[in-house]
């Protein structure tokens, strides 16, 4: 093979298929998320079903979310070290086995085994941003980045909406994963036949150490974020599980800065750009999640009892008040897209954390039309997408390209972890302010406004951060390089 073919830039080998590449891992990148928010509506049918209280029924999410926070930093790093397409091939394939199960089992802990399976959805938006620097030249890659970002809020509101239809007039939820699985194998037919393989961007092999003690970390420190109000939030339990989460982290930082090959380059992580970025992300998955559990609670209490809401189904909240903030996100997606190239990073991270803003400080004083939250959760998950386009762009600008992968992971992780606070905030919120003297448990209409507030809070901290805490200097140009030809056949990855 000539050296200039393996040396050509991106955009001499691949701009004609950048559309078809950018629509199939976007696509990929949208089932991921949904898979997130799908078991949502449908866990006290869940439980119902299989005879099983809330508590128990409640692993049917922890363990998704747990175990998409380990996976998500190890798909990073094997994506950087054994090739894009291999590993997006794999979390598919365990999406896929986990669907399946998940459809044709009527036990609880196969089920949950099942979730953990799909918890390999975190791995994929790292790998597919990844993918995308190996394959496009910069001109293309931040817009390219913005709409499969922009797919992380999409499919989390689609999610949703699926559900509501799926098992609309008492469905059987088993349905929600067999379609889970259709789309999947969808996903993985797209990413077979659309990613080029090609050589692997960095060379070395996997710090367990480190990634043990990073999934180690997070598992005790979402568990008892998302278990705090089950089991109490002073008890001993949850807080030993935070000390010991700290623990684990300083651990954590003290091993990735002795190895040779670290699974997180510590000095890049602690540089101001990315720093503030990942705490952005936590800020940015605290507004997301508050917009779809808050806004979908509201609008299905029941207005004669509580004397607010709007007596919504299931499927009216998904379809009616969450569809078109889903819709709207794959305009803002692009939107974002231009106002990263046109004016960086720092201004379009600003403009999300602004739209949230106002967007929540409104529905805290205005919730009593039907137009009041339809508005908010559009203005809510356009924010988002937005938010999602500018921090990949604002990370791969100051991180190397062989480090693309696992840098925006540890990003989706602090997403994750804004999300978890998000749920556990807002379950806090609306389970301990309760109406006096009603025969079923309904919060008080201030329960709802406290939750507004918080969203509130964290568009204006995503502001701040963005107007503060990033550089004033317009984010700088993602740098060209070099990528080996596809290595269609072993012979040819060898040459």
């Amino acid at each position: 093979m000539p050296a200039t073919a393996a040396t050509a830039p991106a955009s001499a080998t691949r701009a004609p298929h950048s559309g078809v590449l950018i629509a199939a891992l976007s696509f990929a990148a949208m089932v991921g998320a949904m898979l997130q928010t799908l078991v949502v509506p449908v866990l006290s049918t869940i439980g119902a079903r299989l005879d099983a209280d809330a508590g128990a029924v409640s692993w049917v999410l922890t363990a998704n979310l747990l175990a998409a926070a380990v996976m998500t930093p190890l798909f990073g790093k094997t994506g950087d070290l054994y090739g894009k397409k291999r590993m997006l091939l794999v979390a598919l394939g365990m999406i896929l086995a986990g669907s399946l199960l998940a459809a044709v089992t009527t036990s609880l802990p196969l089920l949950i085994v099942a979730r953990v399976l799909q918890g390999a959805w975190g791995g994929l938006f790292p790998v597919a941003l990844g993918a995308l620097r190996d394959e496009l030249p910069p001109n293309k890659l931040t817009g390219a980045m913005a709409m499969v970002s922009g797919m992380i809020g999409i499919g989390g509101g689609i999610g949703l909406v699926l559900t509501g239809l799926l098992t609309n007039h008492h469905g059987d939820y088993h349905r929600v994963f067999w379609a889970a699985f259709v789309l999947t194998a969808l996903a993985a037919a797209a990413v077979l036949f659309v990613v080029p393989r090609r050589e692997p961007t960095q060379k070395g092999r996997i710090d367990w150490a480190g990634a043990g003690l990073l999934g180690a970390a997070l598992v005790t420190l979402l568990l008892p974020v998302s278990q705090g109000n089950t089991w109490g939030w002073t008890s001993v339990r949850t807080i030993g599980l935070f000390v010991v989460s700290a623990a684990l982290f300083a651990a954590w930082a003290t091993v990735e800065r002795r190895v040779a090959d670290p699974m997180v380059d510590m000095k890049v992580f602690v540089k101001r750009p990315v720093a503030f970025t990942n705490l952005a992300g936590v800020l940015v998955g605290v507004n997301m999640f508050v917009g779809f559990l808050a806004v979908s609670q509201f609008v299905q209490m029941p207005e004669r009892v509580a004397g607010y809401g709007f007596t919504a189904s299931v499927l009216s909240a998904s379809t009616v008040y969450l569809l078109p903030g889903a819709l709207s996100a794959i305009i803002a997606a692009p939107v974002g897209g231009l106002l990263v190239r046109r004016f960086g990073g720092r201004h379009a991270l600003a403009v999300a954390g602004a739209i949230s803003l106002v967007a929540y400080v409104f529905v805290a004083f205005a919730h009593d039309k039907s137009w009041h939250l339809i508005v908010v959760a559009v203005a809510v998950q356009s924010s988002v997408a937005i938010a999602y386009a500018a921090m990949p762009a604002l990370i791969i600008a100051e991180v190397p390209v062989e480090q693309t992968g696992i840098a925006n992971s540890v990003n989706a992780i602090a997403r994750s972890v804004g999300s978890s606070l998000a749920s556990a905030i807002v379950t806090s919120l609306l389970t301990s302010h309760l109406i006096a003297g009603l025969p079923v448990k309904v919060p008080t209409e201030g329960a709802f406004t406290a939750s507004f507030v918080v969203g509130a809070i964290a568009g204006g901290l995503v502001l701040l951060v963005a107007l503060v805490g990033l550089p004033r200097h317009r984010t700088r140009t993602i740098a060209a390089h070099a990528v080996p030809t596809p290595a269609e056949t072993p012979a040819d990855a060898r040459a």
